[in-house]
């Protein structure tokens, strides 16, 4: 006999719908699988086995023939196990697997038929309402991640026994739906247990961070230990946007098929924010493997990717950031096909000016000229100009250390960065999406068009402006026009250099509520690139 069963696999970031096809007849028993198989897939056939047997069921000695269509992309992983067992049971005729055929079976078998739980669970359950089905059998961990998918029933399994029973007995199968958004969106702000009311002194440092997370622009801070950089660093996400629907969706994907997401909770509700250490392998920031899995700046997209210590980084993988950075995407290409992973951060980094960290003052720092030019050297212009605001943390004086209930909170500074960006949210309203391939879903891959876009990305904030956008939107004055020619000529500046200005003032207009840059915006821009000149000459 032959039984159909759906499963579904990861591709990326994406889940991809696979048809389990499972064949018995007389001939030489044997237990055979086809469908271009990994490793890991492919020892499915002992533990399916060992499971059936174990779980009190008793085959015949047929010859099996299992096949995963389509057979022309590569199966990874163990989600296809109680799929395999529910298509062999059905192929014997011990089960009827008709209520199965609006549906969708996913989970790795134990050897005693205990179902366990698998990655990426958002990814398949997508992938399954997608394709227009209607429930989905899960493991019972996996339960809660499932019913995150909003209009799919999902169906909790702990053994093989158990889901041969509700194969036997449909009208004893009890499903559930997820929670909706508003309920998981009102827990979001209720984790942050930091505040920028901590952060005592350092005016410019808190005025540069609410100017890049105003704009999304990337931003490095520069000053000697203990001044307040890794503190504004983790409170940024306090002062950004609280997440939406979608993108929670896209965030919480990724962090799925890492295995990271909260077992309490099935979506991520605040943005991230990660911080590797600097021993970081560029495979593990940008993502790849053997099979490939998102790296840390996937696990930060929607959020904050903040680099302690940056000159300490190998250079490699700080080299390695040039593209994501720029493209907003990780490419990663194997023999088997490219997985294409999210990139949509806003990078924080933070140094100290020399090894000892108390340049320039020279009554505390002993290090030598060479010493520092070679390590201020590590840091290589093309990743500078990436970073379109550089600030110094200044040392903070005893009286702004004890100063007690006098900072703003980061309340106050979110309500004007929302303000801003929904003066840019109209200004670039109706643009194009992220054109990532195929193994991308939910806000990529959608091609639209409109004003206020380049071809094959969306521009949603000022960070991400480009030649057209730049032109369109940050027009000048003749005065303001002067005054950044001199600049350009002055300080030798890139033409990319000249545009993150043009793009941080546009930004700093918005926080003042102004339609044009006037020349007060420009100044406050050019000293955000000023210490370029001081450091790097």
């Amino acid at each position: 006999m032959f039984q159909k069963i759906n499963s579904a696999g990861l591709w990326g970031i994406d889940g991809m719908l696979v048809s389990v096809e499972a064949d018995v007849h007389d001939g030489l028993p044997g237990f055979i699988m086809t469908g271009n198989l990994s490793r890991e897939t492919r020892e499915a056939q002992e533990r399916v086995r060992t499971a059936l047997k174990n779980g009190g069921f008793r085959l015949g000695p047929k010859k099996i023939t299992i096949n995963l269509s389509p057979a022309d992309i590569r199966k990874e992983g163990t989600t296809y196990d109680l799929a395999m067992a529910a298509a062999v049971l059905g192929a014997f005729g011990i089960l009827e697997a008709s209520c199965l055929r609006d549906g969708m079976v996913v989970g790795e078998l134990g050897l005693n038929g205990e179902v366990k739980p698998v990655r990426g669970m958002l990814s398949l359950v997508s992938a399954a309402k997608e394709a227009g089905l209607k429930r989905c059998f899960l493991p019972k961990d996996n339960a809660m991640e499932g019913s995150a998918i909003q209009g799919m029933e999902i169906i909790p399994v702990e053994s093989i026994q158990e889901f041969a029973h509700m194969l036997m007995n449909p009208g004893s199968i009890q499903g559930f739906f997820g929670q909706a958004w508003e309920d998981l969106e009102e827990k979001a702000w209720d984790a942050y247990d930091v505040d920028f009311t901590d952060l005592n002194g350092q005016a410019v440092l808190r005025r540069a961070t609410e100017v890049a997370v105003a704009g999304r622009h990337n931003i490095l801070y520069i000053g000697p230990a203990g001044s307040g950089k890794t503190m504004a660093a983790r409170r940024i996400p306090t002062i950004l946007p609280a997440l939406s629907q979608e993108e929670s969706l896209e965030i919480s994907k990724i962090y799925s098929i890492c295995g990271l997401l909260p077992k309490d909770t099935p979506l991520i509700t605040r943005r991230p924010f990660r911080s590797p250490h600097h021993t970081i392998t560029p495979t593990a920031l940008t993502g790849g493997g053997a099979v490939p899995k998102p790296g840390e700046i996937s696990l930060a997209s929607g959020g904050v990717l903040f680099l302690d210590e940056l000159p300490e980084f190998a250079a490699k993988s700080i080299e390695i950031l040039r593209q994501p950075l720029e493209d907003r995407l990780v490419t990663v290409s194997r023999i088997y096909g490219s997985y294409v992973f999210p990139a949509n951060v806003m990078v924080s980094a933070a140094m100290n000016p020399c090894p000892c960290g108390f340049y320039p003052d020279r009554s505390r720092c002993r290090c030598s000229t060479r010493q520092i030019k070679q390590y201020i050297g590590r840091i290589s212009k093309p990743i500078l100009d990436r970073m379109d605001v550089t600030v110094e943390a200044a040392p903070v004086t005893y009286q702004e250390f004890r100063q007690h209930g006098r900072n703003e909170s980061s309340a106050a500074i979110r309500s004007r960065v929302m303000e801003a960006r929904r003066i840019q949210a109209a200004r670039f309203a109706g643009g194009v999406a992220w054109t990532e391939g195929d193994s991308c879903s939910g806000n990529f891959g959608k091609e639209m068009e409109g004003k206020g876009s380049r071809k094959g990305r969306h521009v949603r904030f000022n960070g991400e402006m480009g030649v057209k956008e730049i032109e369109a939107f940050c027009r000048l004055q003749p005065e303001e026009e002067a005054y950044l020619e001199q600049i350009y000529q002055k300080m030798n500046i890139s033409v990319r250099g000249c545009h993150k200005i043009l793009k941080v003032a546009r930004t700093i207009a918005d926080l003042a509520g102004e339609e044009e840059i006037h020349k007060a915006h420009l100044c406050e821009a050019v000293s955000y690139r000023s210490l370029e000149e001081k450091y790097w000459g």
